[in-house]
């Protein structure tokens, strides 16, 4: 038979409880307030910001005299059908799916090799994650040296008899080429030297991701494998590939979002090419409303990456939260 709580008792639990609840809810005060001029900040500087610029690009502000009357969806109609906007989304495509298959692909082997307890990981491994700290103009500075036809890696062509050397950046070749409409629809060559770029300075991030993966995969189920039979082969194709589904969409996810940023490495690498074959949404942006003075038009091309931003990142972070349920 349980002791009965005596008034006595239950007057000190009670004194005792209470304020432990005051602390919790000055906390909590405190916790919002503290968030408060952050979201204050967020919402004017961000969302505000974003609100502005769709409300820009559905006017006639293409000067540099502010003109705010309503143009409604023309501004989009007039990028949409621009031969320089066509190409831009032609050469995002090819580089975000360049690229993210470069950092997979290559982020991949370098997770797997590093995987196997060598020596000196930790050497290793900053190694391949080094190039991330340097600047994307940086980065473009030095590969267009590297990839420039008279000097760089050129020279070891020339070095070696080879008379017709790549013209890397230079080229406004497609492989292949569809003529579609007012474009060629194609890989343009130049536009391969701006992802290997890419991809050297990004796959060390891939690595890091998928070695963290590789990691997590239980060793109950690689010695499973092992026992029924598996080689190492078998073994990662059949066990550990399918662990780094979530691995894979989360560098996906973040290469994406990278790609629709690009602007450092091409401004300072290629600019926009011959016939736009390597310009992208962003340069594209910066030159119409800070060259061209047309804002308008300008804003517009801000709000389709916002859109094609969003269409890789909600999904995403949808699912995420639907699995933490």
């Amino acid at each position: 038979m349980a002791n009965p709580v005596t008034p006595a008792k239950a007057t000190r639990q009670t004194t005792v409880r209470k304020p432990a609840r005051r602390i919790r809810g000055w906390d909590n005060r405190m916790a919002f307030f503290t968030l408060i001029p952050s979201l204050i900040l967020l919402g004017v500087f961000v969302y505000g910001f974003i609100a502005w610029s769709g409300y820009v690009s559905l006017t006639n502000w293409n000067s540099l005299i502010p003109t705010l009357t309503w143009a409604g969806l023309r501004n989009y109609a007039t990028i949409f059908s621009s031969f320089r906007f066509q190409s831009d989304l032609r050469n995002l495509v090819v580089f975000t799916v360049l690229f993210i298959a470069g950092d997979l692909v290559i982020g991949m082997i370098l997770a797997l090799l590093v995987d196997q307890k060598i020596r000196a990981e930790g050497l290793f491994r900053s190694i391949f994650i080094y190039p991330m700290a340097i600047s994307m103009v940086v980065t473009g500075v030095i590969w267009s040296w590297i990839l420039n036809p008279t000097t760089g890696i050129n020279l070891f062509f020339h070095a070696l008899g080879f008379t017709h050397v790549p013209e890397w950046f230079l080229s406004s070749r497609f492989a292949p080429s569809v003529h579609l409409g007012q474009i060629d629809i194609g890989i343009p060559v130049g536009l391969l030297a701006v992802v290997i770029a890419a991809v050297w300075q990004m796959s060390g991030f891939a690595m890091a991701v998928y070695l963290g993966g590789l990691r997590s995969v239980p060793e109950e189920l690689k010695e499973a494998a092992r026992i029924d039979g598996a080689g190492p082969w078998r073994t990662f194709w059949s066990v550990i590939l399918p662990q780094l589904k979530g691995t894979t969409a989360t560098i996906v996810v973040i290469q994406a979002a990278a790609s629709l940023k690009v602007f450092g490495l091409i401004y300072a690498m290629t600019g926009s090419g011959q016939d736009f074959s390597t310009d992208m949404p962003n340069l594209n942006m910066f030159q119409t409303t800070f060259q061209g003075d047309a804002f308008a038009q300008g804003a517009a091309i801000a709000i389709v990456l916002l859109l094609l931003m969003a269409a890789f990142t909600v999904p995403y972070v949808l699912s995420m939260l639907r699995g933490e349920r």
